[in-house]
């Protein structure tokens, strides 16, 4: 990996970093638990089209662990990495096909992620009664979708990177 590109990877983690911390300041604006917008995915979104899955995916998770150990919890940590991990492998494969548009790649991670949060919830707690949440976390998700998206999409636009 050329020096310019591992500056641009540094600065896209260190963002998604500072977005999580952002938002966990952010006071929740519904009473549905667990509802986040995601900020933190406009720069996983952005290294997806911009550097490529592999680096999309080391944004995503060194985000996870990291916020996790300074901010969250152990359980926090495993609930993240499920929920990216499967957010991850659907928006790179998504983008691959080359037929969908950034908010709709970020869509289907903003989905994906709830639902790997769920699956996680499910082991973790050892009941399914669990995956009743899942059409709230699935709209809640295509929301949040939207949102990053739009945003991510708009990074992707407007910031060059030299090869």
């Amino acid at each position: 990996m050329k020096t310019g590109k591992l500056t641009v990877l540094a600065l896209v983690t260190a963002l998604a970093m500072v977005l999580s911390f952002i938002e966990s300041q952010i006071p929740a604006f519904v009473a549905v638990p667990g509802v986040k917008v995601g900020l933190a995915n406009i720069a996983v979104v952005f290294a997806l089209y911009k550097l490529g899955w592999k680096a999309a995916g080391a944004v995503s998770l060194v985000r996870v662990f990291t916020v996790s150990l300074l901010f969250g919890s152990v359980m926090s940590l495993f609930y993240s990495a499920a929920g990216a991990v499967l957010s991850l492998i659907g928006m790179a494969l998504l983008k691959k096909t080359e037929r969908f548009s950034c908010v709709a790649v970020s869509v289907a991670g903003g989905v994906l992620h709830n639902v790997g949060q769920i699956a996680m919830a499910c082991v973790l707690l050892e009941t399914n009664i669990i995956k009743y949440y899942l059409p709230v976390l699935i709209l809640t998700g295509t929301i949040a979708g939207i949102v990053v998206g739009i945003a991510g999409g708009e990074l992707v636009k407007r910031i060059k990177i030299k090869e």
